[in-house]
């Protein structure tokens, strides 16, 4: 099996014993047949996960946790629909702890604060351990994340914190170094495949009361994007939509009603936003134009900001293009004011059409080398004095420092350049600009090289 998500096998007895206090995993033991069949279909002991085999494997630190009922803290990080909240409520199951599920969308420091103090009591009164579940941990402030670390730094409880961003960016230093990182992979669609085919048949999901045809399977596997509780949401409404038309099998058309949108994985304030725009960027700067359309068509899909587009692209057009395109700056600046115009739907085709100019565009960064290079030699003071012909002469008694007297106005000679020191002395020798021979700037490099050498008297170039 591929790296996946979690779901039950079939005919497999739950454990007994494993306390729930009030806030437990929601749905865990509502497994009647009303209940949801992502939430029937949960798997309830470490053989029934399918997928993640990377977490399972002998000797792996989740399996220790279980099979050494170790007292450990972990932090899962990964994709909605992995299997997170799934591998808490196994961990309490397999090692008959106590389990207590919160949410940092709507607890606060006192409600942590009331779960570790009864833990507390409950592990003085009869030695039972809580497993506290905290899903969506990145929510949490960094004074409510403050407030686990005494639970965990003396193993009041074991915490096992689910987050789907970067944990190295959304949780506090201390509270990542005392906890076990695992990272969690979505599923492939064979796995998807599998979790669906197993619903259809066990007794706790569709129990064979419908069939599904191949094309559907494929229909709900692509549009689920590696989330199993998503497919199996989908599943179920394609069976209820079969079974109040009178089929016996859902077919495509039943499918593509139940499910007609994909499930696009993009957080606008996590790893996805920043991931997919580096795709984007790298993508348009390599000129693989229909990668780069792929990853815009995500972005604008997923409701990202069609300014911040614009921007990036505006920014892209000089750091990646330059000279090499004169003309890109001035389509991707078209684009930008285009977007602001018109907005969403219709601003994506100025972010297309951009997007497929820049893409196509020859490459250069001599633009972004040049400037910065500039930067580094004047914050590392190499900033001696303005050339006294440069300097301004107008002004009274400007004449008597010796200001502006020796300039030479570039006009009065025919070719329109003349020699004479621009440059203060320290830096009077350096090059910034070093055009490619791409594109446009082939010309500009020609160029570069003629007018240098007329203003620096470097004689004629070379044969």
């Amino acid at each position: 099996m591929g790296e996946g998500t979690l779901f039950e096998a079939p005919g497999v007895p739950p454990d007994a014993g494993t306390a729930r206090p009030a806030g437990a995993l929601a749905g865990a033991e509502a497994t009647h047949p009303g209940a949801p069949l992502a939430v029937r279909m949960r798997p309830r002991t470490l053989e029934e996960i399918v997928g993640q085999q990377h977490l399972l494997a002998p000797g792996s630190p989740l399996r220790r946790l279980v099979e050494e009922d170790e007292a450990s803290s972990l932090l899962l990080w990964g994709p909605p629909g992995t299997g997170k909240t799934t591998i808490a409520y196994v961990l309490s199951r397999a090692t008959r702890r106590r389990f207590v599920e919160l949410s940092a969308v709507t607890a606060g420091v006192k409600d942590v604060r009331a779960v570790v103090d009864e833990a507390r009591r409950e592990l003085g009164r009869s030695g039972t351990q809580t497993v506290l579940f905290v899903d969506e941990v990145h929510r949490f402030s960094k004074t409510q994340q403050d407030a686990l670390l005494p639970s965990v730094e003396n193993r009041w409880v074991s915490l096992v914190a689910a987050t789907t961003e970067n944990p190295f960016f959304s949780v506090i230093s201390p509270l990542l170094s005392r906890s076990l990182l695992l990272t969690l992979h979505p599923l492939t669609d064979a796995d998807v495949a599998g979790v669906l085919r197993l619903a259809l048949a066990d007794r706790r999901g569709l129990n064979a009361s419908v069939g599904l045809a191949d094309d559907a399977l494929e229909h709900l596997v692509r549009l689920s994007g590696g989330d199993a509780r998503r497919a199996l949401t989908y599943l179920e409404a394609a069976a209820g939509a079969a079974t109040s038309r009178g089929l016996a099998e859902i077919d495509l058309a039943t499918a593509e009603t139940a499910a007609d949108r994909a499930a696009v994985r993009y957080d606008r304030d996590g790893d996805q936003h920043y991931d997919v725009t580096s795709a984007l960027i790298k993508s348009v700067r390599g000129s693989d134009v229909d990668a780069a359309l792929h990853y815009l068509a995500r972005m604008v899909e997923a409701g990202e900001d069609p300014r911040f587009l614009a921007r990036r692209l505006v920014i892209l057009a000089s750091e990646d293009i330059g000279l090499a395109e004169p003309g890109a700056l001035a389509t991707a600046v078209a684009a930008a004011d285009a977007v602001a115009l018109v907005g969403l739907p219709e601003g994506r085709l100025a972010l297309g059409q951009a997007v497929i100019a820049l893409s196509l565009a020859p490459k250069s960064n001599a633009v972004i080398t040049a400037v910065d290079t500039a930067l580094d030699d004047v914050r590392a003071g190499r900033v001696g004095p303005v050339p006294a012909a440069l300097r301004d002469a107008h002004y009274r008694g400007a004449a008597q420092l010796g200001h502006g007297t020796a300039y030479r106005y570039a006009h009065d000679d025919p070719r329109g350049v003349v020699e004479q020191q621009y440059a203060p002395a320290v830096v009077a020798d350096r090059r910034y600009y070093r055009p490619s021979a791409h594109g446009a700037e082939r010309d500009y490099a020609e160029r570069y090289e003629r007018l240098r050498r007329i203003v620096r008297d470097e004689g004629p170039p070379p044969e």
